[in-house]
C-alpha cells in the first residue's frame, strides 16, 4: 500500500495502556484531524520498559487493528512515545567559530553537534538535542541567529538520552506488530504539544504527566524546554495503595479509584459510604469514602511534593510564572488539582488534548495527551524540517529564493 504523507500515527506504549492515534492533515484546515483511536489494555510493561515482547506486541497489533478500523487506513509507520526511570535530561553547552563572519544553517549543526560531545554513559543514546538559546560573540538570548554577523557562536541545549536497550525493545515490539519507527519521543515533549499553549510555555510552565508507572515532567521557559525529570510512581502506585488498604484485589482497586476516587479527603462527606466488592466468596462491604481519600491523598501529595523538591533543587521555581499543567490519567482523580495547588502554592489545571479536529469527542480526555501529543509533534516536525531544507537549499536569501522559484517556473512551462 502506498504511504500517505498527510497521515500521522502516534503510539503511546504505558504500562497501564497502549494507545495508537491516526491523524490527517486537511488542505484548507490548519488542525490536525483525528480520524482513528485504538486503545488496549497493556501487558508486558512495567514502568514504562518491556519486560514481556511476546505480550507487548499482542497489546500493540489490538490496539492499531481498532485504530485501523476506525480511519480506515493501514498503519505502517509511527511516531513511538518513550518514558520511563531510565530517562535521562541535563544541559550542555556548545562553542564554535563561525566560518563566513555571517551564521548560517551549517553552524547551527555544527555548535549544536560541538555540545553534544559530552559523556553520555555507554549503555545510553541520546534522543533529543532540544536548542534553549544561541550567542553571537557578547549578544545573548538569541533564538535563531542566522544571518547575524558574528566571529562565535555558542548554544545552550538540552539533551534527553534513554537507555538503548529500553529504546531497542521498544521499536522491536512495535515492529514486531508490523509497523515501522520513523522516531521515538519522550512522552512529556509529545504531551506539551498537546495540551500547551504557546503562551504558556513562553512565560514559563511545568507540565507534569501522571503515567500508569511514572510521572514525566518537563519545564518550559520562553518557548524552550529548560528540564526535564522522571518520578517513579504513577497511577499504578496510587491502585496498590487502594489495593492494600481497603483489602481488594488491584483489579477491583483500580476500579473503586475511577469511580469514587478523591485526591483530596476533606471532599468526601463524613458520612458518606461506599460499598467495595468482596472477594473469594465474601460479601461486599462498606467503606468510608473518607478513608479512600485519605489513602489516594497521600500517595498524590507524595508525587507533588517530590516534583516540587526536584523544581526548587533546579532553582526553576520562579520560571513557572503561568503555572502547572497535569495529565494523565491520574489527572482525572477528583481534586487532584486542588492538592496540586496547596503544594504548588501556583496555578495548576488540568490538561485536556488542544487545537485538533475530527474525532475530538474520542480524545478529549487527559489519557490521549500523549497519543494526541505523538500525531501533532510529526506533523509539526515535518512542516519545520521542509522549512528548514527550504532556507538550506536557498541560503536563506530571499533574493536567491525569489531568484531560484523563477528560474524553476521558466523550466516548468518552457
Amino acid at each position: 500500500m502506498e504511504k500517505n504523507n498527510n497521515i500521522f500515527v502516534g503510539l503511546d506504549i504505558g504500562t497501564t495502556k497502549v494507545c495508537a492515534i491516526v491523524a490527517e492533515a486537511k488542505n484548507d484546515s490548519l488542525e490536525l484531524e483525528i480520524i482513528g483511536v485504538g486503545t488496549s489494555n497493556s501487558v508486558g510493561i512495567k514502568n514504562g520498559v518491556v519486560v514481556n515482547i511476546e505480550n507487548t506486541v499482542e497489546s500493540i497489533t489490538k490496539a492499531v487493528e481498532d485504530a485501523e478500523l476506525m480511519a480506515g487506513y493501514q498503519i505502517q509507520e509511527a511516531v513511538v512515545g518513550v518514558a520511563g526511570s531510565h530517562i535521562r535530561g541535563f544541559s550542555s553547552r556548545g562553542i564554535v567559530a563561525v566560518k563566513s563572519r555571517e551564521v548560517t544553517q551549517q553552524d547551527i549543526d555544527r555548535v549544536i553537534s560541538a555540545a553534544k560531545t559530552m559523556s553520555i554513559p555507554m549503555d545510553h543514546e541520546v534522543i533529543h538535542v532540544i536548542p534553549q538559546g544561541f550567542t553571537v560573540d557578547d549578544q545573548d538570548d538569541i533564538k535563531n541567529p542566522i544571518g547575524m554577523s558574528g566571529l562565535r557562536l555558542e548554544a545552550s541545549v538540552h539533551i534527553v538520552t534513554a537507555s538503548s536497550i529500553a529504546a531497542q525493545n521498544i521499536v522491536k515490539c512495535v515492529n514486531k506488530a508490523g509497523i515501522d519507527v520513523s522516531e521515538i519521543v519522550l512522552e512529556q515533549i509529545a504531551s506539551s504539544e498537546a495540551v500547551l499553549t504557546e503562551d504558556e510555555k513562553e512565560l514559563g510552565a511545568a507540565l507534569i504527566d501522571i503515567g500508569g508507572g511514572t510521572t514525566d515532567v518537563a519545564i518550559f521557559y520562553r518557548g524552550n524546554i529548560v528540564h526535564t525529570f522522571v518520578i517513579p510512581k504513577g497511577g499504578q502506585s496510587v491502585t496498590s495503595d487502594v489495593s492494600k488498604g481497603t483489602t481488594t484485589i488491584p483489579q477491583e482497586a483500580e476500579k473503586i479509584k475511577i469511580k469514587f476516587g478523591i485526591a483530596k479527603e476533606s471532599l468526601a462527606g463524613k458520612d458518606e459510604i461506599i460499598e467495595i466488592p468482596g472477594f473469594g466468596g465474601r460479601p461486599p462491604r462498606p467503606i468510608s469514602r473518607q478513608l479512600l481519600g485519605n489513602i489516594i491523598e497521600q500517595r498524590m501529595a507524595e508525587i507533588f511534593t517530590w516534583i516540587r523538591k526536584n523544581i526548587e533543587k533546579n532553582g526553576l521555581e520562579s520560571k513557572i510564572l503561568s503555572g502547572y499543567v497535569i495529565t494523565g490519567g491520574a489527572a482525572l482523580i477528583d481534586g487532584s488539582a486542588e492538592l496540586a495547588v496547596e503544594i504548588f502554592n501556583a496555578p495548576v489545571r488540568i490538561g485536556y488534548p488542544l487545537s485538533v479536529g475530527g474525532l475530538t469527542d474520542a480524545v478529549n480526555s487527559p489519557i490521549y495527551s500523549t497519543g494526541v501529543g505523538l500525531v501533532k509533534y510529526a506533523y509539526k516536525n515535518r512542516n519545520e524540517k521542509n522549512k528548514k531544507s527550504f532556507s538550506s537549499k536557498n541560503g536563506g536569501n530571499p533574493f536567491i529564493i525569489i531568484k531560484n522559484w523563477f528560474l524553476d517556473l521558466i523550466e516548468y512551462l518552457f
